[in-house]
């Protein structure tokens, strides 16, 4: 068994693995990482190698996101988690070739799989924590902006060469990684152009066709949906129903509150859109299957800098944005708690009259 000859060849395999990391030109090695690093990521790789097949996937994704976490706490640019764990998996699979082991090929295929996953949360978790700082140091907006994008970019970039090297798997958890992280460059940009047009106070409203909009929100839309894993459905509207808003700002504060039911709601879950007419009154309807909220909640959800939950990444300034943006537009935005489900978030506009 593969987890057999780690065990026996450890200290073959540490001074191999040290060997490739020393050579190494970019990132250069540090001393710590060769002579605790090295030995840390084997060990990681036998412990979730011994896991019994039917939790193989959960126990490495569990285990890859404390390592990614512990690796990143201890002083590791994400760069050097990505090549070591590389050249870890590069000595085992010399070390076999040269020893004529006797090992699987489901065995490789599950310590691929391993450093798929541990790069994939090791480059997530760079970008998590990355987040998190910027917000307890409270950076100003548009230095937030500048590091978030930058961020996003080093992780798909990481993530690609990852992938471009041949340590990751063009269908695996690493490319997922880059998708989102694609993903969220769009997001960022579409957010801060929303926020610059409405701090100049550069709107410029008109007559929309909601069907037209919505319909342009439905194609970006479904792809994001599935990046994320969700579905999205998205109710017919009828013709006639029109608004007075700029279309930039409103189609964008709409994409926003897609992007944030997306990101919360639970694997396989579905996101509503729907729109409704009520006493000269367009609702425009997005439903998420977040969960739900806890207590006291509804009234933080909306503040600029609050997120959802304990274990939500970001820094809450889309809802924010997309707040402002349908007020700018003469209406008001609304969340609703569905306990146990999700949530409702609605933009209230005045219906426009049939043009004469």
């Amino acid at each position: 068994m593969l987890v057999e000859f780690i065990t026996a060849n450890r200290e073959r395999l540490v001074a191999l693995a040290q060997t490739k990391v020393a050579k190494r030109l970019a990132p250069r090695a540090t001393e710590r990482e060769l002579t605790s690093g090295i030995p840390l990521f084997l060990d990681q790789l036998a412990e979730t190698l011994r896991r019994s097949p039917s939790a193989m996937t959960e126990a490495i994704e569990r285990s890859a996101a404390v390592h990614g976490a512990a690796l990143l706490n201890l002083g590791y640019t994400v760069a050097q988690v990505v090549h070591d764990y590389g050249d870890v998996c590069q000595a085992i699979t010399e070390l076999a070739d040269e020893l004529d082991a006797p090992i699987s090929a489901d065995e490789f295929r599950t310590l691929n799989q391993c450093l798929d996953n541990a790069i994939a949360e090791a480059v997530a978790e760079y970008a998590r924590l990355r987040e998190r700082s910027l917000v307890e140091g409270e950076t100003e907006r548009s230095g937030v902006f500048a590091h978030e994008l930058r961020n996003r970019v080093s992780a798909a970039q990481l993530g690609f060469l990852a992938i471009q090297s041949g340590r990751a798997p063009f269908g695996g958890s690493v490319a997922a990684v880059v998708m989102r992280n694609l993903q969220g460059m769009a997001a960022l940009i579409n957010r801060a152009m929303i926020e610059v047009r409405l701090g100049a106070g550069n709107t410029q409203r008109k007559r929309i066709h909601l069907r037209e909009l919505l319909k342009e929100t439905e194609i970006d839309g479904a792809m994001d949906a599935d990046v994320h894993g969700v579905s999205l459905s998205v109710a017919r509207v009828d013709d006639g129903i029109d608004v007075d808003a700029d279309p930039q700002i409103l189609g964008g504060a709409v994409g926003n509150l897609l992007q944030n039911a997306f990101k919360f709601t639970r694997a396989g879950g579905r996101v509503a859109l729907r729109t409704s007419v009520i006493a000269g009154r367009v609702e425009i309807e997005i439903e998420d299957e977040c969960g739900g909220l806890p207590p006291g909640k509804v009234e933080q959800l909306l503040a600029a800098l609050q997120q959802r939950g304990t274990v939500r990444s970001g820094l809450g300034l889309g809802l924010s944005i997309s707040r402002k943006g349908v007020e700018a537009s003469g209406g008001v935005l609304r969340v609703r708690d569905v306990p146990g489900s999700g949530c409702v978030f609605t933009i209230d506009l005045p219906l426009m009259a049939l043009a004469s």
